[in-house]
């Protein structure tokens, strides 16, 4: 298939919504979690849950970086950002995402200098245009977009622009499954891996969490079609005891990965012996952070930054959602204090995060009767 509308074919959608029902167990009750905030995002959008058996669970997970940075975590990009002679750089949905004094379009509407940027270069270019200014760039994602962070590095470092430096808050998906398998409270039957992050770290690295929790895990593309197809795919593992890592969006993901995007992260970063993660607490070697090579571009050297933990605030338990234990909209904030315009938990921020998803994909429609 060529065309995204091939993966929207209303015919071959039915077709394999009902081989589903065929073969699932109807004693058994499926939990499959799909980790990426992009497959939560066209579940909901699609309304797929609508094409599955009742006993077929979708758990939504971790895989949205906005969602899963703390609130510490921003409050010490923020302290950087209200220095004098700084210009603060960050993605869109950073913007929204809040503090516990803030969000960084609160603090720029009171004076400080933050700017939204589309890319690391971005940041980069604002620094070689502002000489005189400290331009730090709030660098965020999985590995998917760490590899743009650190060709943005390597850049700096060619032209020795000596103004310009990143604050690290990138993460790693495998530790953050392993994470969730390990937490007591957790029951997941397979997974329906992430497909923006393999086609960077492809789909190899998943053999180990396969082979020692017994689940199985399919890469997945996002489309409908792709979606449907992966969790079959679960099913028929589970139904001939199976636990493999199998690659479903093979047009995309090589199984070894992208070499080239591997081995600029393996020049710049080395992974963090502890990071703190939204809901799943601190997990051991999850995040990456500048080589001492890149000290002179690293904004938590240069302004001396204090790792900070600060709790969520109570009455948003976005970390139980972050896990699966509980559903958006078991949240009491949910759709009331809480919207995507008016975020109370960073997982009404962005788009892939699974209330905002939820919210505007299944809240709304119920709320006027369709």
């Amino acid at each position: 298939m060529k065309y995204v509308d091939e993966f929207r074919n209303p015919e071959l959608i039915r077709k394999i919504s009902e081989e589903i029902h065929r073969l699932v167990d109807p004693d058994y009750h499926y939990r499959f979690m799909e980790v990426c905030g992009g497959h939560t995002f066209s579940i909901f959008r699609f309304g797929l849950q609508n094409l599955l058996p009742e006993n077929i669970e979708l758990v939504h997970g971790p895989g949205c970086p906005v969602c899963i940075l703390p609130m510490g975590r921003m409050d010490n990009g923020l302290s950087i950002a209200k220095q004098q002679d700084v210009i603060f750089t960050a993605f869109g949905d950073v913007m929204r995402v809040p503090g516990k004094h803030g969000t960084p379009l609160e603090l720029k509407a009171k004076g400080a200098d933050i700017r939204m940027v589309y890319s690391p270069l971005d940041a980069l270019n604002i620094a070689m245009k502002n000489p005189d200014r400290q331009v730090v760039l709030f660098a965020i994602g999985f590995e998917t977009t760490a590899p743009s962070t650190a060709l943005t590095l390597m850049r700096a470092r060619e032209l020795d622009v000596p103004n310009f430096s990143v604050f690290s808050n990138h993460v790693l998906i495998i530790p953050a499954m392993q994470a969730i398998l390990d937490s007591p409270d957790m029951r997941i039957d397979g997974f329906i891996g992430p497909g923006h992050v393999s086609s960077v770290i492809g789909a190899r690295p998943y053999e180990s969490i396969a082979k020692k929790y017994q689940k199985p895990i399919i890469i997945s593309g996002f489309e409908p079609l792709d979606l449907l197809q992966s969790i079959l795919m679960l099913v028929k593992q589970m139904r001939e005891g199976r636990f493999e890592v199998e690659n479903q969006y093979s047009r995309v993901v090589p199984y070894e990965g992208n070499m080239s995007a591997l081995d600029v992260m393996k020049e710049v970063f080395e992974v963090r012996s502890l990071f703190e993660w939204r809901g799943l607490g601190a997990i051991q070697q999850s995040a990456l952070k500048l080589r001492p090579e890149f000290a002179k571009w690293d904004a938590e050297v240069r302004f001396q930054v204090e790792g900070s933990r600060v709790s969520d605030p109570q009455m948003a338990p976005c970390g139980q959602v972050l896990k699966g234990i509980l559903k958006p909209h078991q949240c009491q904030l949910f759709g009331k204090e809480c919207t995507p315009e008016h975020p109370v938990g960073a997982l009404m921020v962005s788009s892939e995060g699974a209330c905002a998803a939820y919210y505007h994909y299944v809240h709304l429609q119920e709320a006027v009767g369709e």
